[in-house]
């Protein structure tokens, strides 16, 4: 059935309108990405650490989350984990819909999170573990200070396309009832019958934010890498005998093979 007739004014109209529930789509992402960092963290490990139970659940429960569209898993955990739990003699349909929301977004960040730790401290080179093992660093001290650093600066492209995209993928959210930007629009879109006006706004948002996020997260990658450029114009300017970050001295006194960190 086509819509009303295009009219300039309702772009205008909607604007305020659907920016009044930003507020829920952000908080939605916010909260994903920081419980999915923690998911991630944590299924990451029994890879790293080669864990042999617990390594086959993590590959799973990634294969799933990885595997499947998250408008699937968005009904499978609000219709189906109420019923799981009820053998339990657990009662949550009184929990709000945004909560089940939350809770798939961030089970599915975390599977991505998990690759994305995984591969980003296997990047590191073993042979600078090994120096910092050499110099009295404990295996959680050379994980922080010389593993971490590295690993965010070498993960952050992926972290930052996962951001935008999960704010991209909020727009489902209005399927079980969530009144975010997305169902906003669909409810204007049902009062007034302007289709490409809300959906026009919509865009123009989702797009504003998005490029917003990416030109943060560059500079902030920048600022992770600014070490790298330094050091690589010392050895241009010196040889090898200019001043080399921490990860330059452990690298050149570590006489070990390449490979994974391997913490």
């Amino acid at each position: 059935m086509p819509g009303a007739k295009f009219d300039l004014a309702y772009v205008f109209d909607y604007f305020p309108k659907l920016l009044s529930t930003l507020n829920v789509t952000l908080t939605i992402v916010g909260l994903s990405i920081v419980l999915g960092l923690g998911i991630g963290f944590l299924v990451a490990l029994p890879r790293l650490y080669k864990v042999p139970v617990l390594k086959r659940v993590s590959e799973v429960y990634v294969s799933f989350f990885r595997g499947t569209p998250i408008l699937i898993q968005l009904f499978l955990i609000y219709y189906g984990l109420p019923e799981i739990l009820k053998l339990a003699n657990v009662d949550v349909t009184r929990t709000p819909v945004l909560v089940f929301v939350v809770l798939t977004y961030s089970l599915h960040a975390g599977a991505f999170m998990s690759e994305m730790i995984r591969a980003g401290v296997a990047a590191v080179d073993r042979g600078q573990v090994e120096a910092a093992y050499s110099v009295g660093m404990t295996g959680p001290q050379a994980f922080v200070r010389i593993v971490l650093p590295q690993a965010l600066a070498i993960s952050l492209p992926v972290f930052a396309n996962l951001v935008i995209a999960t704010l991209k993928d909020t727009s489902l959210a209005f399927s079980l009832g969530v009144m975010e930007m997305t169902g906003k629009a669909q409810t204007l879109i049902t009062v007034g019958q302007h289709f490409v006006e809300a959906y026009l706004v919509l865009a123009i948002i989702y797009f504003v934010i998005s490029f917003a996020l990416d030109r943060l997260f560059r500079l902030l990658e920048r600022r992770l890498l600014r070490h790298e450029k330094t050091e690589t114009a010392d050895r241009k300017r010196f040889g090898r005998r200019g001043s080399p970050s921490l990860r330059g001295l452990l690298a050149e006194s570590a006489s070990l093979p390449k490979g994974g960190s391997g913490l």
